[in-house]
């Protein structure tokens, strides 16, 4: 029998995510080791911080966003870091502009909460978790053209947001 964590999700809970954070992981990272690294720093950080997380609550979710805010807090580190340089960043004329990921990501963010329902979710399934369309399909109990149907236009409908004059 799993031991219950006091945070109110158990280790075998933990252990289903697992594919789903590969999966979110791959969204980051092309390398297989640095895809397995994040995912074993998020699962390290989510053990970690186990008494933050609120029973009741989407573990799942809760996971993915531990591990954004790890890529993210790398990302912005190793942009910093110049390895093998010698640090003399009093030579440089400007720096580029570090909010525009963040203001991307908000623009994102939004675009999809403005989606139906119904898009949104299936975005979440397929284009975040890493379903394949016909998972997604068995566990909205429709058929798999129609998941490939609200995909489609889910992606019409955030390029028009993200992209008004074209890509």
């Amino acid at each position: 029998m799993p031991t219950q964590r006091t945070s109110g999700f158990t280790d075998a809970e933990l252990l289903d995510t697992l594919p789903a954070l590969r999966a979110f992981a791959r969204r980051f990272h092309k390398s297989p080791s640095d895809v397995e690294d994040l995912v074993q720093e998020t699962l390290t950080k989510a053990i970690a911080h186990s008494s933050s997380y609120q029973h009741g609550t989407q573990l799942r979710s809760w996971l993915f966003t531990i591990m954004r805010n790890t890529f993210c807090t790398k990302f912005k580190v190793a942009k910093r870091e110049q390895v093998g340089q010698v640090e003399d960043y009093a030579g440089r004329a400007s720096s580029l502009p570090t909010q525009d990921w963040a203001i991307m990501g908000r623009e994102l963010e939004r675009a999809i909460t403005n989606l139906p329902d119904s898009h949104r979710f299936v975005v979440d399934l397929v284009l975040v978790q890493g379903l394949s369309y016909e998972v997604a399909a068995q566990r909205c109990d429709v058929p798999v053209g129609t998941i490939k149907s609200r995909i489609s236009r889910a992606r019409i409908q955030l390029s028009k947001v993200l992209y008004p004059l074209g890509p």
